[in-house]
């Protein structure tokens, strides 16, 4: 694809709750359309299509993968089935962009990137917070160096739901629990600022499912910097990022994974709150850039890149071997 003004036709790989935030989003994108949605439940996919007026509904995946019409797919299926579909959509040249975690494990997504590459079509993870503007703001401000290096990353992200053995969340073999669901946004900031850690730490609670119910992080890197981390689904945390400089302090206010504001503490105490004005939910601006990428013919993208999803992905499997977590197949 190469026309800079073809409408996107967009297919939704099951329509749960994450998938009714990103149809929200893609109707205020200019030059894309919810064309298909897909659901082992055609009722559900009915549902979801006119709900979000899109043109067409399925009640098998494979159908919505095979149809012609479709540029791309937007995977929001439980982690566990995250690999089988992509790979699915890839072999029939459909772009993907998959949510998080791409899979559970590094050696599923180093698959996924390899069909990726061998079918030239475009994957990409949907680390939506990564194209946020308070997020790239900070992360422009930080290269400047205008407060010195980063001494340590502390980040949280917690709330409680009410607890069912039967729901996804909880369920371990679906890819359940508070680390890949939740953890993964604090892991994100402390890859983004510090980079890959050389020493882990970590513990965890288990739910009688076997899911993680919280996991505390500690990633240790050179010169005694850190990243202090949590997750959890046993309480509601305040779900916010703090970056220690050495001359001042970042503060990525509730929820910091979402669209919010952010804090500049300089070292004499002058504090400037910046807001970003963001009018949707936020999901907007990794579906632009993903348009993007499509229009020009590219098939990986420089934010979300595979470099940081495979780095993403082994810093997770660590932390699960150390807590003593393991997904069947």
């Amino acid at each position: 694809m190469s026309s800079k003004s073809k409408k996107i036709k967009w297919g939704i790989l099951a329509p749960g709750h994450i998938a009714t935030k990103f149809a929200s989003d893609l109707a205020t994108v200019k030059d894309a359309q919810l064309y298909a949605v897909a659901s082992r439940s055609l009722d559900k996919a009915i549902a979801f299509k006119k709900a979000h007026q899109a043109k067409v509904a399925y009640g098998n995946y494979m159908d919505l993968i095979n149809d012609p019409k479709v540029d791309a797919i937007y995977i929001a299926t439980p982690h566990a089935f995250h690999k089988i579909y992509t790979i699915d959509c890839l072999r029939q040249k459909k772009a993907v962009l998959c949510e998080k975690p791409l899979a559970l494990n590094s050696a599923d997504v180093d698959q996924m990137i390899q069909t990726a590459r061998e079918e030239d079509t475009l994957l990409m993870e949907a680390l939506w917070t990564c194209f946020l503007p308070h997020y790239k703001e900070v992360l422009s401000f930080l290269s400047t160096g205008a407060y010195g290096e980063v001494l340590s990353v502390e980040a949280d992200f917690g709330f409680a739901p009410e607890f069912d053995a039967t729901s996804r969340l909880f369920d371990k073999q679906l890819g359940g629990g508070s680390l890949l669901d939740i953890g993964i946004y604090p892991i994100i900031l402390a890859l983004s600022v510090l980079g890959i850690p050389e020493h882990i730490e970590a513990k965890a609670q288990f739910f009688e499912t076997g899911a993680d119910s919280e996991c505390r992080m500690k990633f240790h890197y050179k010169e005694g910097k850190t990243a202090q981390l949590y997750s959890t689904i046993l309480e509601k945390t305040p779900t916010q990022g703090i970056i220690q400089c050495e001359r001042g302090k970042i503060i990525l206010h509730s929820s910091f994974h979402k669209p919010t504001s952010v804090t500049f503490i300089d070292d004499k105490g002058k504090e400037t709150t910046k807001d970003f004005g963001v009018t949707t939910l936020g999901y907007s601006y990794e579906i632009l850039h993903f348009n993007d990428l499509l229009r020009r013919g590219k098939t990986e993208s420089p934010v979300a890149s595979f470099e940081f999803s495979k780095n993403l992905i082994q810093t997770m499997d660590k932390v699960k071997e150390i807590i003593g977590l393991s997904y069947s197949e």
